[in-house]
């Protein structure tokens, strides 16, 4: 009599986001998986992020990532750049982005022309934490009308990223919110995470968060 056996479903997702860092890792491009709650503000920061890139003559893309819909993709599309929408509906509205996705939408888009590749993943503060896509970095974008408690309530999100984007720091006027105790949250969870109070809607911070990024740029170019 056979026996079935089920596949190890992380084993094989793995397997996949290997594929995909041998690929990036091939064509020199810096892969940024961004990550955060629903509404605290992904788009619009790669909307400043991208055009402030740009000027820099830094070449982007972006994976978009929904279960479903391309609102967020027709938001980035007048940039100019080549946006790949990924939803997760058809494969049971997933609230994270695999590394099959990931895998598909590479056949879209020309790595070799590229220096930076975003990856806007689903809202969710949980499951897209657990995943491997095959990324360099992993960044939490943790809005402030959100509070100073979410770092000490999904710690696995805070303690797998590189980097944490305070958005909306233009906010804090209005907001019982402290955003040192934010920071220090954010670091009780990862003492190593890089901590970035930002606004995409001023601009404030976004200095930093650039230098973050074209650091990592030269770093894959020289590996």
């Amino acid at each position: 009599m056979e026996i079935p056996l089920v596949r190890d479903v992380l084993k094989e997702s793995n397997a996949r986001a290997e594929e995909n860092r041998s690929e990036f890792k091939e064509h020199r491009v810096f892969v940024v998986n961004v990550m955060s709650s629903p509404g605290s503000g992904k788009t619009e920061i790669l909307k400043r992020t991208i055009s402030d890139l740009r000027k820099q003559n830094i070449r982007c893309a972006v994976i978009e990532g929904d279960i479903t819909s391309t609102l967020d993709s027709e938001r980035l599309t007048p940039l100019g750049i080549p946006v790949v929408q990924a939803n997760t509906e058809p494969f049971g509205g997933d609230c994270h982005i695999g590394s099959h996705l990931v895998q598909g939408a590479l056949k879209h888009l020309d790595l070799d022309s590229l220096d930076v590749l975003f990856i806007e993943n689903v809202g969710n503060l949980v499951c897209p934490a657990e995943f491997d896509l095959g990324e360099d970095k992993k960044v939490v974008v943790l809005s402030l009308p959100e509070g100073s408690d979410k770092p000490l309530k999904y710690p696995l999100m805070f303690r797998e990223c590189h980097a944490c984007l305070a958005n909306k720091t233009d906010l804090a006027p209005y907001l019982d919110v402290n955003l040192a105790e934010v920071g220090v949250n954010v670091n009780r969870i990862n003492e190593n995470i890089v901590f970035i109070p930002l606004s995409a809607k001023t601009g404030d911070g976004f200095d930093a968060w650039i230098e973050w990024i074209l650091y990592g740029i030269r770093t894959k170019e020289t590996m």
